[in-house]
C-alpha cells in the first residue's frame, strides 16, 4: 500500500511539475546556453536506480526542454549508473536530447592506507570504473569529496593518489577532477599552507584539474574570482550553485565569476540545486535556474 501510494503521489508531483515548470513559450524566447544540471539535484525523482527506472523518461525530457544540454552524473557502481549499463545510461540520455558530460564518483581511503600509499586494490576500482565512464561517453570523472589531510605527510599522500588517478584517466582519454566543499580551505595542521592551494600547486595540470563549488567556497570566505585568477587553467569547471535558487540569495555575485571563469579557461559550469526553500517543487527550482542562466548577458 505504501508503494501504491507513493508512486500515485510521485506522478502527480511529476504531472503538476510538468504543468507548472514555466511558460513554454517565455522558456523558447530566452537564448539557448550550454547548461549542465547535477543530477543530485532532482535525487528524490531519480536518484537512485529504482526511480531513476520509474521517472527518468520523463524527468530527463522535462530538463531538456529547460534548455539544459548535459548532466552530471550522481550514482556510479559496480560498472553501473542509476542500475544502467554505460551503454544504456548513454541511450537514456541522448533520448531525452541531454549528453552524459560529467561524473561525481570515488573511493576514499583510511589516513594510514595514503601514507602507506596502499593504493594497489583501489586502483583496481578505478580501472572499472574509469572503463565504465569511457563507455558511457562522459569527458570528465570528479571526485565529489575528500578528507582533510591531518599532516603534511598525508597531504602528500594524498596528492600521490589524486595524481595516479588522473594519470589513469588521462590514458583513457578522461580528464580527472576533485569538487570543493568549504573544507579545503582550511590549512593543513601544523603548516601555514592552505589545503586546496597545496593539492594545486602539487598535482600535475594533465592529470587533475578542479571543480570549485562557487557557493561553498564563498561559504568558506574565499573569493572564487581570486582563485580563478591566480589558477588559471586549473578549474576546468565550476559548480554554479546558490543556497536555494540562483541568483536569489544575494549571497553569490554570479556575473565577476562567470567573468573571470571564462579567461581562465574553465569549459563547464554545472548547476548544482542542493534543495529548495518549500515554496516550490525541485524541478521548478532547476526550471528557474535555467531561466536565470539563459537570461544572463555574462553567461555564453
Amino acid at each position: 500500500m505504501k508503494r501504491i501510494i507513493y508512486t500515485g503521489v510521485l506522478a502527480l508531483g511529476l504531472c503538476i511539475a510538468m504543468t507548472s515548470c514555466g511558460n513554454q513559450a517565455k522558456t523558447e524566447e530566452l537564448p539557448d546556453k550550454d547548461l549542465t544540471l547535477q543530477l543530485y539535484s532532482i535525487r528524490e525523482l531519480i536518484g537512485d536506480s529504482a526511480r531513476f527506472a520509474e521517472n527518468h523518461d520523463s524527468v530527463l525530457s522535462q530538463l531538456a526542454s529547460m534548455g539544459y544540454s548535459n548532466v552530471e552524473a550522481a550514482n556510479y557502481s559496480n560498472g553501473k549508473f542509476y542500475g544502467l549499463s554505460p551503454e544504456d545510461f548513454a541511450a537514456a540520455c541522448s533520448k531525452a536530447g541531454l549528453n552524459p558530460l560529467s561524473s561525481h564518483t570515488g573511493q576514499s581511503l583510511s589516513a594510514e592506507q595514503f601514507i602507506n600509499h596502499d593504493f594497489e586494490e583501489v586502483m583496481k576500482w578505478w580501472d572499472e570504473a574509469i572503463s565504465a565512464h569511457k563507455a558511457a561517453g562522459f569527458k570528465y570523472i570528479v571526485t565529489p569529496w575528500g578528507p582533510n589531510p591531518e599532516s603534511l605527510e598525508h597531504a602528500q599522500a594524498m596528492v600521490d593518489y589524486h595524481n595516479e588517478i588522473g594519470k589513469k584517466c588521462a590514458e583513457q582519454g578522461i580528464k580527472y577532477g576533485y569538487h570543493t566543499h568549504s573544507g579545503e580551505f582550511a590549512t593543513i595542521p601544523g603548516t601555514d599552507k592552505v589545503w586546496i592551494e597545496y593539492l594545486v600547486e602539487n598535482t600535475k595540470p594533465e592529470n587533475m584539474f578542479w571543480q570549485m563549488d562557487v557557493y561553498w567556497a564563498v561559504m568558506a570566505g574565499a573569493s572564487p574570482v581570486e582563485y580563478l585568477k591566480k589558477y588559471p587553467g586549473r578549474f576546468t569547471l565550476l559548480h554554479i550553485k546558490d543556497k536555494y535558487d540562483l541568483g536569489q540569495s544575494g549571497m553569490v555575485n554570479f556575473e565577476p565569476i562567470y567573468n573571470a571563469a571564462y579567461p581562465a579557461g574553465t569549459q563547464g559550469f554545472v548547476v548544482e540545486q542542493e534543495g529548495t526553500d518549500g515554496s516550490e517543487t525541485i524541478i521548478q527550482a532547476v526550471n528557474a535556474d535555467a531561466e536565470y542562466l539563459r537570461s544572463a548577458d555574462f553567461v555564453k
